[in-house]
């Protein structure tokens, strides 16, 4: 009697119960490994590569417009001159000069942002910051002490648009003569146009160069009636 109880609680047990599944065929064992990974894909492209993007770009525009913008500087004339967050060149005598740069054959491209790679033991870093030094030495005859290295030597992106304030008034006189202002005058605005440590701890003091140049223009006129 009892066994025939367990029979037949084991009968009634598995009754219903599916039998095992055979063992899937190559192919279809590819065909569900594939098609949960290309759902996976293709949810992770839209969430990441569109949908988070948009919403991001939606609020900053929002938020901050101008940043989201590209920091975009214009003139007194509204044109545009360039990008408060990227460095361009000034080969004017009544200009600030920024860091020299490795990015892109004429520097300060922002499509391709980079450092020259070069070492100290490489002899055409030295040999180019040699020249670099004797022509700014050159042209700055009325400079006080030597040349200041972050002058001869590029920033790691190439775009650095600041310089530290020693930097730019070792560059002051040559932009006082050749503006026909006084030492005094270039000087105060640098002074004015000095940015400080972000929360008071965070960097180092520095001049934004475009932002510098064009207040030279506000203030004392652009050389030949053109901005930089």
């Amino acid at each position: 009697m009892e066994r025939s109880s367990v029979i037949r609680d084991v009968s009634v047990a598995t009754r219903g119960t599916p039998p095992p599944p055979a063992e899937l065929a190559p192919a279809g064992w590819i065909a569900g490994a594939i098609g949960p990974a290309v759902r996976a894909t293709v949810v992770t492209l839209v969430l990441t590569g569109l949908a988070y993007p948009l919403v991001v770009t939606a609020f900053a525009r929002v938020l901050f417009p101008w940043r989201a913008g590209g920091s975009l500087v214009s003139d007194d004339s509204g044109r545009v001159v360039g990008s408060e967050l990227i460095a361009q060149g000034f080969a004017g005598a009544a200009y600030f000069q920024p860091r020299p740069s490795a990015a892109g054959d004429k520097g300060w491209d922002a499509a391709a942002s980079s450092g020259s790679n070069l070492g100290p033991t490489s002899r055409k870093l030295r040999e180019r910051a040699v020249a670099d030094q004797a022509r700014l030495a050159r042209e700055n005859p009325e400079a006080p002490g030597p040349v200041p290295v972050e002058l001869v030597t590029a920033s790691g992106s190439g775009l650095d648009p600041h310089l530290s304030p020693a930097a730019a008034l070792w560059q002051a006189p040559r932009v006082a003569r050749a503006r026909g202002v006084s030492l005094e005058r270039v000087r105060a605005l640098l002074h004015e146009m000095e940015e400080g440590r972000d929360f008071g701890i965070l960097g180092e003091p520095r001049v934004n160069v475009l932002m510098l140049n064009l207040a030279l223009d506000r203030r004392f006129g652009a050389p030949g009636g053109r901005s930089p």
